[in-house]
């Protein structure tokens, strides 16, 4: 696997304000971003490097992705594991930590993420197949080796990546990019041309410096002026 490190670092401007700076290596280079159905566009689709994006020790890391890491997360008694199988389905699971007892199936469903939030379990369901684009937030509650659960947001178009910054979820669907608050939406970019460009995952300083990982290279996002940029991988 073939790992790009960005470094960010802060300065002080002569306003004394802080900024951040991001180098961009030479191996992606600013792109007009192409218009959707158009030569370009359908160029991108069948690129066959994918990206994904996250920050260690404010640095932003760039990596190409052979497949996509299956949701788990660790509960009280064992682990929830998320299956997504596309069109052929999938579920989430309840993995005892005893193998004496056997695996609850919680829901069926694609499971993109599972994830723990203010002291709540959440998880992503997400499916796109043929004309149908859709997904949800459920909220999952547990009492021993029992569950339920209960759908907090539902989307008109598939959650694709998706990440935590301070008090708000950001979710880049299939078309589409979310600020989500006290699971009141916010849509800050609509009918992007990522389309079917499978957004990877989402690396934030702030909402100025947002970062995404998709197919063919990464989009920086500013979700203030709403705007973007498109750096396309060359090498």
């Amino acid at each position: 696997m073939k790992r790009i490190l960005i470094i960010g670092f802060l300065f002080l401007s002569l306003t004394s304000c802080n900024q951040l700076k991001v180098n961009i290596p030479e191996e992606f280079v600013e792109t007009k971003i192409p218009t959707l159905f158009s030569e370009e566009w359908a160029m991108l689709i069948h690129d066959r490097n994918e990206f994904g994006v996250e920050i260690i020790d404010n640095k932003l890391n760039i990596e190409k992705i052979t497949e996509r890491k299956q949701a788990e997360l660790k509960i009280e008694g064992g682990k929830l594991k998320g299956i997504s199988e596309g069109e052929w389905s999938g579920k989430l699971l309840f993995v005892p930590n005893s193998t004496a007892k056997k695996e609850v199936e919680i829901k069926s469903g694609n499971i993109k993420f599972i994830f723990q939030f203010q002291g709540k379990t959440y998880f992503i369901e997400s499916l796109e197949h043929l004309t149908y684009t859709g997904g949800a937030i459920y909220e999952l509650k547990q009492d021993g080796e029992h569950f339920t659960y209960e759908k907090r947001l539902e989307f008109k178009d598939a959650p694709e990546a998706f990440t935590i910054h301070g008090d708000s979820f950001l979710i880049a669907t299939h078309q589409n990019f979310y600020v989500i608050k006290d699971f009141k939406t916010k849509i800050i970019f609509r009918d992007t041309f990522w389309s079917s460009l499978f957004p990877h995952s989402i690396a934030v300083f702030d909402y100025k410096n947002v970062y995404m990982g998709i197919r063919s290279g990464f989009v920086k996002l500013d979700l203030i002026n709403k705007k973007m940029k498109f750096y396309k991988y060359t090498e």
